[in-house]
């Protein structure tokens, strides 16, 4: 069902949508892209290149790439083509050494990963191994890295219910990839499978990762809001310092909130964020006593971790469930501090979207507080306009991985249908859509 990246997953479902201002910056066509059902696509800024990774008009995986100083595209199609699961988002790295690394098209399915062999060179992406082990059954691919720049990639080798999360590192002098821990990450010991998101480097120097276990495929199955820490993303520690053992299962690892199966628990709405002290502070939903879904904080305290419910949704229950990518009901943003002793909280449903100021010390939204004014990067207006006449097209979007050296801002913008629990649809299927690169700018 859901995605380790809660927060792409956001983005790729259209809720986080910027605001937008008259003055128009560049548009620029990219490519036609499959619209049948959405899947992530990759921008990545990596001066002096700009990579693209998506599926064309005939769901090939496809890379393009241009200089920064140029808007002409080289493009490499590679030998993968998307079916019609909404897991197999495609995704990009830059290692040191300045070579492109690509993985993506897998769900439960073998390794699709290829990396240049000549730095700017899109024809070089040559298909590869990792350690050639537990290599057979990939979900979730993830690039990262450590502190020291290094490239990690994080994976769950086995199925919905029942899978591990392993990491590797890549040595750019051998130009080979290694286990990064002795371990998995997360072992499931057969009976469950852990949905993490990405390890967030905070402002303390640590990474840290939020998680739910889930019983079954049945993304109702979700339970156990659990937390760690790293410095290295090697040896891992829970919310008071404490070193864990590795892997880390449901036995050994921290729980934050006990929710059981079935108490509203949804792997792509647990978010990491943190406070002006730098706290890490969780934001996910579940059922109150009364039945109704409710947005939850948590944060740990110097005696514990404290549970705070934000939200106060009377007679509102989404009642998810089953197999397959959901389309996604409900949406919980990460806590930000703006001083004072407030947050920010964004969050979308049914009722209506918007902004909760949070009482930073209670954790509690502040009675008719609005959140400040804040510059808002400036985007085309017709970058965010649906074009296509076909009944149900929606704009997905795709935040840039990486950063210019002149402050610009890019994001990809392109059109499709909602998702269809990763089942086929029955033609007639919409036309190809644009896939748009749009530069944006912070006001002045």
């Amino acid at each position: 069902m859901a995605r380790c990246r809660p927060i792409l997953l956001l983005i790729l479902f259209g809720w986080l949508a910027p605001r937008v201002d008259a003055a128009p910056p560049a548009v620029l066509e990219v490519d036609k892209v499959w619209s049948g059902h959405p899947v992530g696509f990759a921008l990545l800024t990596a001066p002096p290149f700009q990579s693209v990774a998506y599926y064309d008009a005939e769901r090939r995986m496809t890379v393009a790439q241009r200089r920064l100083e140029s808007d002409r595209w080289s493009y490499q199609r590679l030998p993968s083509t998307l079916g019609w699961d909404s897991h197999n988002a495609v995704t990009l790295a830059v290692d040191r050494a300045g070579q492109l690394h690509v993985a993506g098209n897998m769900h439960g399915t073998p390794l699709t990963y290829f990396r240049t062999t000549k730095v700017g060179d899109l024809a070089t992406l040559t298909a590869a191994p990792m350690t050639g082990e537990r290599e057979q059954r990939v979900t979730y691919p993830v690039f990262l890295k450590d502190r020291a720049g290094r490239l990690v990639f994080r994976y769950r080798d086995g199925g919905s219910g029942r899978g591990d999360d392993l990491c590797n590192v890549f040595d750019e002098a051998t130009g080979k990839w290694a286990r990064l821990l002795a371990t998995p990450l997360t072992d499931g010991e057969g009976k469950r499978n852990a949905y993490c998101t990405p390890p967030l480097l905070g402002p303390d120097g640590f990474f840290h990762m939020a998680w739910v276990w889930r019983d079954t495929p049945d993304c109702a199955t979700n339970h156990d809001l659990s937390y760690a820490k790293s410095a290295d993303l090697a040896r891992w520690r829970d919310s008071a310092g404490r070193e864990l053992a590795l892997p880390l299962t449901l036995r050994t690892g921290e729980v934050v909130d006990p929710v059981p199966p079935k108490g509203g628990l949804l792997n792509p709405n647990v978010q990491v964020g943190f406070d002006t002290r730098a706290r890490a502070t969780l934001t996910y939903h579940k059922y109150d006593a009364a039945g109704d879904l409710q947005v939850y904080a948590a944060r740990r305290e110097d005696d514990g971790w404290t549970i705070v419910q934000v939200s106060d949704w009377r007679g509102y229950r989404w009642e998810f469930g089953g197999a397959g990518t959901v389309v996604m009901e409900v949406g919980v943003g990460a806590v930000e501090p703006i001083g004072d002793g407030q947050l920010l909280l964004s969050y979308r449903y049914p009722g209506g979207a918007g902004t909760w100021v949070l009482d930073e010390p209670t954790l509690r939204p502040i009675p008719g507080a609005r959140p400040p004014a804040r510059p808002a990067p400036r985007f085309p207006d017709a970058a965010w306009r649906i074009t296509a006449a076909f009944p149900g097209m929606g704009l997905r979007q795709a935040e840039d991985a990486g950063a210019t050296e002149d402050g610009s801002l890019y994001r990809l913008v392109w059109e499709t249908l909602d998702a269809n629990r990763d089942l086929p649809r029955p033609a007639p299927w919409p036309a190809p859509s644009v896939l748009r690169l749009v530069r944006g700018e912070l006001p002045k």
